[in-house]
C-alpha cells in the first residue's frame, strides 16, 4: 500500500488503565495496539538505528503519557519511560494495526533468543519497607 492509499486516522482513544491505544481509521478499521507493542516498535532513530533495530526490552508495563498530533499525518507519543522520539505517522499505525500479531511473535522469538526479559527492571508498585 503506498502512502496515497494509507487510511486516514479518524479517532485516537487512549485506555490508560488497559495500557491500550485505540485507532480507527476511515476506511473502517480499528486495532487496538498496547503501548508496550508501539514503544518496541517506535519508529524512532533511537530504535531503528542505523539499519540495525534495537531490542527494546524491560516494557510490559509501559504506558502512554501524551499524544500530540503532528500536522494530519501523525502523532507523536510520549510514553512513561521518557521516550518520545518517535513520530508515528498514519502508515505506521495502520502497519502495525495490520501486522501486530506477526510483528508480537517476532519480537517475543527475538527476545528468547537473546535471553531479554519484557518485565520492568524495577516494579513500581513493590512498596520498599526499612
Amino acid at each position: 500500500m503506498n502512502n496515497s492509499e494509507t487510511p486516514q486516522v479518524t479517532a485516537l482513544k487512549l485506555k490508560k488503565k488497559s495500557r491500550l491505544l485505540e485507532v480507527t481509521f476511515d476506511d473502517g478499521q480499528t486495532f487496538q495496539l498496547s503501548c508496550e507493542m508501539l514503544r518496541v516498535h517506535s519508529p524512532s532513530a533511537e530504535v531503528h538505528g542505523h539499519g540495525n533495530p534495537v531490542l527494546v526490552t524491560h516494557k510490559k508495563n509501559v504506558n502512554i503519557t501524551a499524544l500530540d498530533p503532528v500536522g494530519n499525518y501523525a502523532v507523536k507519543i510520549t510514553f512513561d519511560d521518557g521516550h518520545n522520539t518517535g513520530l508515528f505517522s498514519w502508515k505506521v499505525l495502520h502497519d502495525l494495526g495490520t501486522h501486530q500479531v506477526d510483528l508480537w511473535e517476532k519480537y517475543l522469538a527475538r527476545l528468547r533468543a537473546e535471553k531479554a526479559s519484557r518485565e520492568p527492571l524495577i516494579d513500581m508498585a513493590v512498596k520498599y519497607h526499612n
